[in-house]
Order: C-alpha cells, then sequence, then structure tokens
C-alpha cells in the first residue's frame, strides 16, 4: 500500500474491501430545517472532493433529504469506484417535512412503514436518486424485534437480493439492547452502530459480530468532532482530555478530533467508520488521520483505562 491510499478492511462475509474510513452522507441532507441547507455546486465539491481522498464506501438512507439524489447527479458516472450502502423502511420524505417545519421530533411510531409495499417504493425510489440499478448494501432503518417479527421484512429483504438490486443486507441498528437477538438470526452481513470513545458500550458486542462473519459500519466515530464554540458538548471533551489526562496521550500537532477518530480506528474489528462533512477540507483531514493508522496498542489501552466506563458485549 502506498502512502497515499487510505487502510481497507474487508467488510465481513460481504468481502468488499472497504476503505477504514467511509463518508457520512446524511451531512449533505440539504433540506432545513432537519439538515444543513447545501447547493448543488457544493454538493458536488463535496462528493468529488470524498472520491480524492480515495474513499470507497458511502452511506445514505432514502429518508436523508437529497442525499441521495446528490449522490446519483454527481457520482453516478464514477458508481464503479465506490460502494453503495442506504436505508429502507423510511416513510415517504414528504411526510416527516410537515413536522420538520412545524419545529417538531418525528414521534417514533411515524418515523418508518416496515411493510413490503413500502420498502419497495424506497428501494426504487433510491435506486433512481442515486442513478444506479443496484446497491451493495441495503440497510433496514432500525425497526425492533417487534416490527421485524411482525412484518417479515427478512422476505422483503431477500426478495431485494434475488432480483439483483441489492448485494448484502445490513441492520442500522438503534436499540443496543436488542442487537444480541438480531445478530442471533443470523440474516444480516453486516451492522451498523453507534461507536467512539464516548460511546463504548458495543466494544465487546462489535467483536462478536466480527467473529461470526459480519461487517461492522461505525457511525458516529469522531462524535462530531469537538464542539468550535461553547455547547452542551464542549464540558465531556473537556473532562475526558483535561480531566482524564487524553490531551497527554496525543501526539505533537494531533487535534483532540483527531485522537478520537484514531481511537475508533483502533478497534481491530471494526471495518469502516463513516464520517460525514459538508467541508472538502475536513474530508482532506479525515482522510490524512485515517493514513496514520491506529493509535498505538499502548496508547489505545491506556486511553481505554484513562476513560473508564467498561464496555458490554
Amino acid at each position: 500500500m502506498s502512502d497515499s491510499m487510505l487502510p481497507t478492511a474487508t467488510l465481513g462475509r460481504t468481502g468488499l474491501d472497504v476503505t477504514r474510513l467511509g463518508y457520512g452522507a446524511m451531512a449533505i441532507h440539504g433540506v432545513p430545517p432537519s439538515g444543513k441547507a447545501i447547493s448543488d455546486d457544493h454538493a458536488r465539491d463535496v462528493l468529488h472532493s470524498v472520491m480524492d481522498a480515495g474513499i470507497n464506501f458511502i452511506d445514505t438512507s432514502n429518508c436523508y433529504g437529497r442525499s441521495e439524489e446528490f449522490i446519483g447527479n454527481h457520482l453516478g458516472a464514477r458508481r464503479s469506484e465506490y460502494f453503495l450502502a442506504t436505508k429502507c423502511g423510511c416513510r415517504p420524505y414528504d411526510e416527516y417535512q410537515k413536522y420538520y417545519l412545524a419545529g417538531e421530533s418525528v414521534p417514533a411510531e411515524e418515523r418508518h412503514i416496515w411493510s413490503r409495499e413500502n420498502i419497495f417504493r424506497g428501494l426504487e425510489e433510491s435506486l433512481r436518486r442515486l442513478q444506479t440499478d443496484y446497491v451493495d448494501v441495503m440497510q433496514v432503518h432500525g425497526p425492533g424485534l417487534a416490527d421485524w417479527e411482525r412484518e417479515g421484512l427478512f422476505d422483503s429483504l431477500d426478495e431485494m437480493r434475488r432480483q439483483g438490486k441489492v448485494r448484502w443486507v445490513g441492520m442500522s441498528a438503534r436499540n443496543p439492547d436488542e442487537l444480541p437477538a438480531f445478530l442471533d438470526m443470523n440474516v444480516f452481513d453486516v451492522f451498523q452502530v453507534a461507536y467512539s470513545a464516548y460511546s463504548r458500550q458495543q466494544e465487546g458486542w462489535i467483536s462478536l459480530a466480527a467473529e461470526r462473519g459480519a461487517g461492522t459500519i461505525i457511525r458516529g466515530g469522531v462524535a462530531k468532532g469537538e464542539p468550535e464554540e461553547e455547547t452542551g458538548a464542549t464540558d465531556r471533551w473537556r473532562e475526558s482530555f483535561e480531566n482524564k489526562g487524553l490531551d497527554e496521550l496525543r501526539e505533537d500537532g494531533e487535534s483532540r478530533t483527531a485522537f478520537v477518530l484514531r481511537f475508533t480506528l483502533s478497534h481491530p474489528d471494526i471495518h469502516t467508520v463513516i464520517v460525514g462533512s459538508q467541508s472538502p477540507s475536513h474530508i482532506a483531514d479525515n482522510a490524512r488521520v485515517a493514513r496514520l493508522g491506529p493509535l498505538t496498542t499502548a496508547t489505545y489501552e491506556e486511553a481505554k483505562r484513562r476513560l473508564g466506563g467498561a464496555a458490554t458485549t
């Protein structure tokens, strides 16, 4: 591997050789107020910066506003250069908008429709927006066990795969307490979960999933980055870096955000970490950090000791 190439990993049983740094395309949602506004030209520049950084894994969703549309418009001609994951089970987007425009959160019971009709509506809409005839990974967007058992979702996913429109199926998990049960079903090729230095509850479970052959996609791997202004999250960063001594573990010139990203990438059973941004320079910085590789074993173990809070399986 040359110094300019990003490290890669095999995404579990899919066999896909994905870059360990992926791109989370929720960042180019583009539809206020639920997403930060972004112009078509800006989205083009962002997505080409992803490709130019050497990232080959992009994660999006049917309910991420204009995200799929931007990807199709600006990267449709480069489809062979990246692996594409999206999600299904979302309501039609205009049904979310009525809540967003009223400044309200979407009620949990109205976020998804798990019927076969809606699953396939989302698939066909996603393929059209993405300007492709297949997606590499289709993830169900956070169903609970009750939804799964009631709706028979696997039959719909399996039919997508048999039609050749989906290569592999995954779960974007929301309830960590249900992860063991979903893993035991042995029907998902890939799991997407939240994990970072600030969210280590799934640390052991990630290894278990990888041992069973599942691919692991991590969201929240930089915990949104160190806040540039005082926010509610600032105290958490100050507590860990100043009071718990993580600043002492950083290399010369290494930012706190870079350290957190390298911490996440140090987990040996994580295959790709999706990080979103609307800034081409931030994307280039993240790629530079990913090329540095994981923290040393000694630094990683010491960071976990100082952070405390035993991870659970």
